[in-house]
Parts: structure tokens; sequence; C-alpha cells
């Protein structure tokens, strides 16, 4: 049995992508004999650690990942996030051991950090479809809104991530083909970029039966402007649902100021809920809809609801479309909320969303069932 190390640097505030590494970590150890090394950005941050950011590279996590390398010996390392625990150190440290290297890349914020321009950040947009950050007529691109030094060591970092993806020998995997098109646009090789999708255990979903006739329909995610939240709810406003709710869940900057502002009765705001709950909620909808302004890796909450037969509405925009069957009937042309109205009155047909249920089940299964996953990750460590 192959040994694989996987490695990651948790987020201050954990979240999906933290969420997903340990759902693969549980996934592949069905295969393999799998040790997980983590690095905590949360950890109060010492001398070393400032240093780290000077350089690029952490000497005391590079001391603990020889450490780990010497007492399991793995056969290959699967790197996830290395901002900035962890450091781009780690990769000379894994290739001083002669250990094939694979590297996951679950969002588009490298490319965010690759400049100190906004305006070769933003590229002429008002805003980064990338990471979701503004135009503030600033020159300097302040990737972090509280301090100029922490976006300027980012930025220091990005360009030197850049770089090490163009020149390094190590495979490269992502989730869509729009993701790895991207890539290749920035100058990474194609041969390196792998597309190799978040497995979804089906198994540890709530058993449900779609239900066309549900009374309302689900937003989970973080309540923010880029989000597109309140375009969603003005396109809800204007739509023939009067018979359905629309029900948020989530917490963000701009909750409390939609709380204060959205008057109609039919939308209800539920704050944070667990996981479990969200579920739970999600399961008996009638459909899940997002109107994100961003590029996203793989929607979770989109492929979640497939798997439950709940439909979903979404922008056509990146990399979201390749998650369900071509020609689908409810996704909406970007920014055009005219359009997502009109996607939104199509709940209206239940007959329709029946048969839209079984397609984005079956499509997934074929697409990302964790029989087809592991076949897909076995092929590309070359087993």
């Amino acid at each position: 049995m192959k040994k694989i190390l996987i490695i990651n640097t948790k987020y201050r505030e954990y979240g999906g992508e933290d969420s997903n590494i340990i759902e693969e970590q549980k996934f592949l150890s069905e295969k393999y004999e799998v040790q997980y090394l983590e690095y905590d950005n949360s950890d109060t941050i010492t001398i070393n650690d400032v240093f780290s950011l000077f350089l690029a590279n952490n000497r005391k996590s590079n001391a603990i990942l020889s450490e780990k390398l010497k007492d399991f010996d793995p056969d290959l390392v699967y790197v996830h996030n290395t901002w900035f625990k962890a450091n781009l150190g780690v990769f000379s440290t894994i290739k001083s051991f002669n250990i094939p290297i694979i590297l996951k890349i679950h969002n588009f914020r490298y490319a965010c950090s690759n400049t100190y321009l906004m305006s070769k950040h933003l590229n002429g947009d008002k805003f980064c479809f990338k990471c979701g950050l503004a135009n503030s007529n600033k020159i300097f691109n302040k990737y972090f809104d509280k301090s100029y030094l922490k976006s300027y060591f980012l930025i220091h970092y990005g360009k030197k991530y850049i770089n090490l993806l163009k020149k390094l020998e190590i495979k490269i995997l992502v989730m869509t083909e729009f993701q790895k098109e991207y890539m290749k646009n920035l100058g990474v090789s194609s041969k390196k970029i792998h597309i190799y999708p978040n497995p979804i255990s089906s198994k540890q979903l709530p058993n449900s039966s779609y239900n066309s006739n549900s009374d309302y329909v689900v937003y989970a995610g973080r309540i923010s402007e880029p989000k597109g939240l309140e375009n969603l709810i003005k396109a809800w406003n204007n739509s023939e649902n009067e018979n359905m709710k629309l029900k948020i869940i989530g917490d963000g900057d701009i909750l409390k100021s939609l709380q204060q502002n959205v008057k109609n009765i039919n939308i209800e705001f539920l704050g944070k809920k667990s996981n479990s709950e969200s579920l739970d909620l999600i399961k008996n909808a009638r459909a899940v809809v997002t109107a994100t302004k961003m590029f996203e890796g793989q929607p979770r909450l989109l492929c979640e609801a497939s798997f439950m037969e709940v439909p979903s509405i979404f922008p056509d925009f990146g990399g979201m479309a390749e998650f369900f069957p071509e020609n689908y009937m409810l996704k909406f042309e970007q920014y055009n909320y005219v359009d997502l109205t009109k996607k939104l009155n199509l709940l209206q047909q239940t007959d329709l969303l029946k048969n839209i249920s079984i397609d984005v089940k079956k499509y997934l299964e074929d697409k990302i069932s964790e029989t087809i996953v592991h076949k897909k990750f076995k092929e590309i460590v070359n087993e």
C-alpha cells in the first residue's frame, strides 16, 4: 500500500477548503496509508515567522517536515495551502528527499498576489472575480485591507509561488477545465496540470427523496457583496415565486444591512448553521441558488445538492457549468439578473424540476463518484 503525506496550512477561519482537505484525507485513506501534517496560521506569530515572510521560507516548518519525512517515509507528498506558516521552503525540503510532489490548487487567489499594482490585479474591472477585492482607487495592491505590510509579504510570496509552479517538476491538480486553461495562460505547462475534482461521499449525505413541491429555496454561503446576495434578492422579489420562501444560510459583512433593508416576508435569514443542519435544509428544498460574481473552483453546495437530487440555479461563469449536464436549463447568464429572474420563475414548473433532479444526480455520479475519483487519482500517481 502506497504511503501519502498530506500537507496543509489551516486558515485562521475554518472554511470550505479546510473541510474538503479533511474529507479527502479520509477518502484517500480507503486506498492508501495516509498521514496528515498541518500548519496553523492561527498560532502566535514568532520572530521566526517574521523572517520567513521575508524569505518565503520557514526554517522551523521545514525542520518539522523533515522529521515527518524521515519518520513516515512516504511514497509521495500531497501539498495543499502553503501560505504562510508552511511557506514555500516545504517544496525544496521534499525535493531533497527525492519524493514526488502533488500540489492541489483550490482557488484562484494565487493570481491576485502576483503584482504590486492594483490596476494589474483588477485588470480594468470593478472588482476581482478571483478574490472579491473591490476597486478602491489605490495604486498599491493592498490585498489585506488592514495591512500594507502583510499585503507586501503576500505579493512577495505570490510572485515566488507562480515561478515555482512554472519551474518545479510537480503534478498540479485542479478541479475544472476552466482552471486548467487559466493556469496555462499564466505560463504553467499543461503537461503538469491534471483535472481532479474534490471527492464527495454520497454515503455521508442525508437520505432524501426530491420534493418538487417544496415551499422554499436555499442559498448557503458567505453573506458578502461578491457572492451576489443583493442581486439575488432583487431577482427573487421580481420573480413569480410568491408561494415560496428564500432561506438564506450563512454570515458575513453585509448580513445586518440586508436584514434591516429586506422587507419581503418570504425571505428568511437563518444565520450560521452546522453542516448537518444545512444539508437537512437543502435535501428538502425545491432548489438551491447562488448568484456569485466570483470564479469558483468546485461549487460544493451545488454538488451536494445534486447528489441529493436537488436542482441548482447558478451563473454560467468560471467552471461551475462543468458540474452539470450540457444545455442545463437553470443556469443564467452572468450579471444578467433579468435572466436570473426567468430561471427563478422556472421553479413553478414542477415536472421540469423532477426531470432535472434525476439528470443532475446521474451526471455527477458519472463524473465525481468515489469510484471515479479514486480511479483518477490512481492514474495521476501512475500506479
